[in-house]
């Protein structure tokens, strides 16, 4: 650790770390939009000046996870490279580029008592996170955090231990540098589960959490936590094939959805295939797949069309595999396929490739996920694609926040109410 972090979380007990993020969320929400982007701007500056440590630090992990024998996705997720902590660095630029919501106002009404009524936009207050083999999600999670005014209190995974410890380092290097608190930012060394389920009980001082990974870990979270949780869901998302659909399109998105990156939650991991088509699309999708040995796991109809493909079982249709491996079911018609999706999909991406606009606006209306799209791959599903610079996590809930989260979904609201001398009869 930096000589100059006297405050390092690895010596404070929780209820210290819960404390002091308290302390110092007070002081961020109070911090002005030019002081917020200075801190983002010098850590992403740092990250680029200390690319080296951090790799090295990653290549500990790395080492370790392939001892353990760390699935290719996980893998994938926990690598870092120069390239992709120059995009983290990036990711905090594009934060702090962003509109700053805090302060906001709106909705102001006069009422017939002369009261003027409104909503400003506030912080969270202290957000906890608790994530896997992801790295990258240290400087995400931050930025967003902070330009929203919250102190964030971070527990990654073993996995990734020596890398988040790296990269925490430099963002609380470019805090003190700004003369913001560090304790704005805090990471929980102690990756053991009894420090975890202690975490989650930290309702005195944490506002909201967030959990990051394996349907394992949010179940988890969701089912023990005291503290208000957005559930951040594993992700089975779906590509169907309708009739009519042209045919290049539709291999060219589910390859792309499949093999562009295995290890994320908008990789495609199912495919559902109209009857009408499957003569036409399955041999040619079969052929392309095979540039990165997907291994496709398919029902009796769909095997029909396919040289190489294995039966799948009931388990297939809703695994999220993290691998190259995709599930194929046929249907006779939407309706079909949608039922399916919405019986199987976690409630994070779906798309329907066709040329038919009333089936495009029936599968927009009727799937249930949080992003639903019409000719165009999963992979979207990401803060950067929707213009949020970084994202915290995409929720497959409901309330509060659905979908990729960015700042807005990080802050809260309070009424403002002004008078002059107003008193109730």
């Amino acid at each position: 650790m930096l000589d100059n972090e006297k405050n390092c979380a690895e010596a404070l007990t929780l209820e210290e770390i819960g404390s002091r993020a308290k302390a110092a969320s007070v002081r961020c929400a109070v911090l002005g939009t030019d002081k917020k982007n200075q801190v983002l701007q010098r850590a992403a500056e740092l990250l680029i000046e200390c690319t080296p440590q951090i790799l090295e630090a990653n290549e500990r992990d790395w080492k370790l996870a392939v001892e353990r024998q760390m699935p290719k996705g996980l893998l994938d997720r926990l690598t870092l490279s120069k390239e992709r902590v120059a995009s983290m660095a990036d990711g905090l630029r594009e934060v702090a580029a962003l509109d700053d919501p805090i302060g906001s106002v709106s909705g102001m009404k006069r009422r017939p008592n002369g009261l003027l009524i409104g909503k400003m936009t506030v912080p969270l207050g202290v957000i906890g996170v608790i994530y896997e083999a992801r790295p990258n999600v240290t400087s995400d999670v931050f930025a967003l955090c902070f330009k929203t005014g919250n102190a964030v209190i971070l527990k990654g995974g073993s996995d990734a231990l020596q890398s988040n410890i790296a990269i925490v380092e430099v963002l609380r290097r470019a805090l003190l540098e700004c003369e913001v608190p560090e304790d704005v930012l805090q990471l929980i060394e102690d990756t053991s589960r009894e420090t975890t389920k202690k975490f989650m009980h930290l309702d005195r001082y944490v506002d909201l959490m967030i959990p990051r990974g394996g349907a394992g870990l949010i179940r988890t979270v969701t089912t023990e936590s005291t503290i208000p949780v957005i559930e951040t869901g594993t992700g089975n998302c779906h590509i169907y094939v309708d009739s009519p659909a042209d045919i290049v399109m539709a291999v060219d998105i589910i390859f792309n959805a499949k093999t562009q990156r295995i290890g994320v939650c908008n990789a495609a991991e199912s495919l559902v295939v109209h009857r009408d088509i499957r003569s036409t699309l399955l041999p040619a999708l079969e052929l392309r797949l095979k540039e990165k040995q997907v291994e496709l796991r398919a029902d009796r109809d769909s095997c029909e069309f396919l040289s190489d493909a294995v039966a799948a079982t009931e388990e297939d249709w809703g695994a999220e595999y993290l691998d190259y491996i995709l599930s194929v079911k046929t249907v006779s018609n939407i309706d079909e396929a949608i039922a399916h999706i919405n019986r199987y999909n976690t409630g994070h991406s779906e798309c329907i490739v066709t040329t038919n606009y009333m089936h495009a606006q029936q599968f927009l209306r009727e799937v249930d996920a949080a992003a639903v799209y019409v000719n165009a791959s999963t992979r979207f599903t990401d803060g950067n694609e929707f213009g949020f610079g970084a994202e915290i996590g995409i929720s497959t809930q409901k309330l509060h926040a659905r979908g990729p989260m960015g700042l807005e979904a990080l802050t809260t609201y309070k009424y403002i109410i002004y008078g002059n001398g107003q008193v109730r009869s």
